[in-house]
């Protein structure tokens, strides 16, 4: 569900990077006022298990498409709302400018349809049918209630936004039955593979699943070692980046076949001129893995959700490809470097503000 810088007016496009650079904000601000140091490497390794996750695309049944999960539900069950906020912008944003996954005009609605949704408007859901009892069958249906409302959101969210864009190609309400419609089924699926990696992570490490819903130990008052979880989740992110990427679906994702059902094709012109050709041009310069492959992008003008997409049928399978592989390695280190690198810079301006307000030693 990334857009495209194609898909939206400058006007829409800054106005939800605005938006999502305030929620950004306030999560940051909340993370430097929590003193659970020891999620940093947490919110890395899930960044860049998220980065892997979404690079698979399995197919709708008797649809013709595909999807892939958004992952900002998973973040939130286990990292709690600010932190998982920070950590799926992080993976929008090396998406965007690494692998031309996604416009960078797009990318405040990418993180407001793919993080804000999830992360708080779910969560919220997910928190308040969990309460304070986290048995196995709440978190299922929470987690389930809370994916489908969100992704729905994200979905219908994306109808919207290309409308105030002047996107007349694309009605209202047609897109968006065709958007809500197709990210029902995806919804469903994401929500039976979070509950498995949940369920999983709340059968070895419980207080991860409970701190993030604020109750029971926080994580600097467990005694217990994080480096089992820690290294599990980073072989698993590799392993899918670097090996399971090869048996991803080549069909059009649900916005990709939305657009298809209404326009004829998988794209919509951009503007080869103005801000939309400059920051194509941008993207192409520094997206060295357009399409998670080795070679040059495409432009921009030509792909419905970035300047990379090239998906125009079932290709063979499994797609063996070494560019893919590295792609899905490098993505993943990157990702995690960049997630701890943000809160590990959080974390320093908060100490360094509790050190001016203890004042100098006597």
């Amino acid at each position: 569900m990334h857009m495209a810088d194609a898909l939206l007016s400058p006007t829409v496009g800054v106005g939800f990077v605005a938006a999502s650079g305030t929620a950004l904000a306030y999560s940051a601000k909340r993370i430097k006022e929590e003193a659970d140091d020891r999620k940093i490497p947490l919110m890395g390794v899930l960044g860049a298990f998220v980065f892997a996750a979404q690079m698979i695309n399995f197919t709708i049944p008797g649809t013709g498409s595909s999807g892939h999960i958004g992952g900002g539900m998973l973040l939130a069950m286990l990292l709690g709302p600010y932190e998982a906020l920070i950590t799926m912008a992080s993976v929008l944003i090396v998406q965007a400018l690494l692998f031309a996954d996604g416009g960078i005009l797009a990318l405040g609605t990418n993180i407001w349809n793919m993080g804000f949704y999830p992360c708080f408007v779910g969560w919220w859901i997910y928190r308040a049918i969990v309460g304070r009892n986290p048995t196995y069958a709440r978190l299922s249906v929470a987690a389930m209630v809370g994916i489908l409302i969100a992704l729905e959101m994200g979905a219908f969210s994306v109808a919207v936004e290309t409308v105030l864009s002047g996107k007349s190609e694309l009605p209202l309400a047609k897109f968006s039955l065709l958007m809500v419609g197709i990210h029902f089924p995806i919804a469903v699926i994401e929500g039976f593979l979070t509950l498995g990696v949940v369920n999983f992570v709340y059968r070895i490490r419980p207080e991860v699943v409970k701190a993030s819903l604020g109750i029971g130990q926080a994580f600097e008052q467990s005694r217990a070692s994080y480096k089992p979880l820690l290294t599990t989740v980073l072989v698993a992110a590799l392993l899918v980046g670097g090996v399971v990427a090869w048996f991803a679906s080549s069909l059009p994702d649900g916005l990709e076949w939305s657009i298809r059902k209404i326009a004829g094709s998988e794209e919509l012109p951009a503007a080869p001129d103005g801000i939309h050709g400059r920051l194509a041009h941008i993207q192409e310069k520094t997206a060295p893995f357009p399409d998670y492959e080795i070679g040059p992008a495409a432009p921009e003008a030509h792909r419905p959700e970035g300047p990379a997409k090239r998906r125009t049928g079932e290709a063979a399978w499994p797609r063996v490809s070494p560019g893919r592989s590295l792609s899905g390695i490098i993505g993943s280190l990157v990702v995690l470097a960049f997630v701890c690198l943000t809160a590990f810079v959080l974390v320093r301006l908060r100490n360094k503000r509790e050190r001016m307000q203890e004042g100098p030693p006597e």
